[in-house]
């Protein structure tokens, strides 16, 4: 028998608006703020969707209590496929940071395009003894509590990829110094305020590449062709070692079929545009052109069964 979510879900998703869609502009909500880093990447993706549908895809910034606000907003949308959402791993650890929550984030989407992956890059500042890997485990292990590191903001990928890494070297102590986002945490790394840093890759390339800190690993399971000298965790003695963030295309459960399939199209063929390559290279966005939806919630399945206990073993909690 069917359920009344499902009932009302489907009475929501009419076949008609299915096979209209899109009659009119999409709302694109993207939950983080305006110019950083995801909303750049977002925006590229409305730029290309723009292109490749008979209607314009237009970006909406909502934010507030982190992902959560504009997020909100996608779940208790009309199933039309009018109004989607472009968020990233924040997606995947709602449930253990947020006690209470006006919406499930599984139950109440359906993942529309795994659009690329991002890793993380670790550095220390240039003062530190540790030239690799290994040294700065020693160090951390010698002296347990003494040194820190800095985060983006507690939950965020940063800071997610930074546990996972001191509980895979041996549980290691060090402190954990939260910033409100990735920008002013890298001048303590420069001037030396700070011991270490697992930044997304695009924020960290250029002080590496200048000499003002140094990487130690990147958390791919390929080395980076902007820093082809810096190792991966695996080849630097951490094998097992991966932590991306992502971003991904939501819609909300019960969109029709038709339309999830026609937006997951046209989102794949955005990413296969060369100049969207070459800007999200620019960006450390590793892109995925073959998504399905059902490979995207594959993929959010194994993010969140990963990220999940880790989130609820280490206390993390929201800012």
């Amino acid at each position: 028998m069917p359920t009344l979510g499902g009932l009302v879900a489907a009475a929501r998703a009419t076949p008609v608006a299915a096979s209209a869609w899109p009659s009119q502009p999409v709302r694109l909500i993207c939950p983080f703020a305006a110019g950083g880093p995801t909303d750049v990447a977002a925006r590229l993706v409305a730029d290309g969707l723009t292109n490749v549908l008979p209607q314009r895809v237009l970006v909406e910034n909502r934010t507030g209590s982190g992902v959560v606000v504009g997020t909100e907003t996608v779940a208790k949308a009309p199933r039309d496929g009018y109004t989607i959402l472009y968020s990233t791993i924040a997606h995947a650890v709602l449930r253990p940071l947020f006690s209470s929550l006006s919406f499930d984030p599984v139950a109440d989407f359906r993942p529309v395009a795994l659009v690329g992956t991002v890793p993380m890059l670790l550095m220390v500042n240039k003062d530190v003894p540790a030239r690799n890997l290994q040294e700065l485990i020693a160090l951390f292990r010698d002296k347990p509590g003494r040194y820190d590191y800095g985060s983006s903001g507690a939950g965020g990928a940063v800071h997610l990829a930074t546990e996972l890494f001191l509980r895979q070297a041996g549980d290691l102590k060090v402190n954990h110094i939260p910033y409100r986002g990735s920008a002013p945490a890298m001048p303590d790394l420069l001037n030396g305020n700070l011991t270490m840093f697992l930044n997304v890759a695009s924020d960290g390339i250029a002080s590496v590449q200048s000499g003002a800190t140094r990487a130690l690993a990147v958390s791919s399971a390929q080395r980076l062709p902007q820093l082809p000298d810096v190792p991966t965790f695996a080849e630097a003695g951490l094998p097992g070692y991966e932590a991306y963030t992502w971003h991904m295309l939501f819609a909300p459960a019960g969109t029709p079929e038709e339309v999830v399939n026609a937006l997951n199209q046209a989102v794949n063929k955005v990413v296969r545009m060369p100049n969207v390559q070459q800007r999200f290279t620019e960006l450390s966005v590793q892109p995925r052109s073959d998504s399905t939806p059902a490979s995207a919630a594959a993929w959010l399945r194994s993010e969140m069964a990963k990220w999940e206990p880790l989130v609820r073993e280490s206390g993390i909690t929201a800012n």
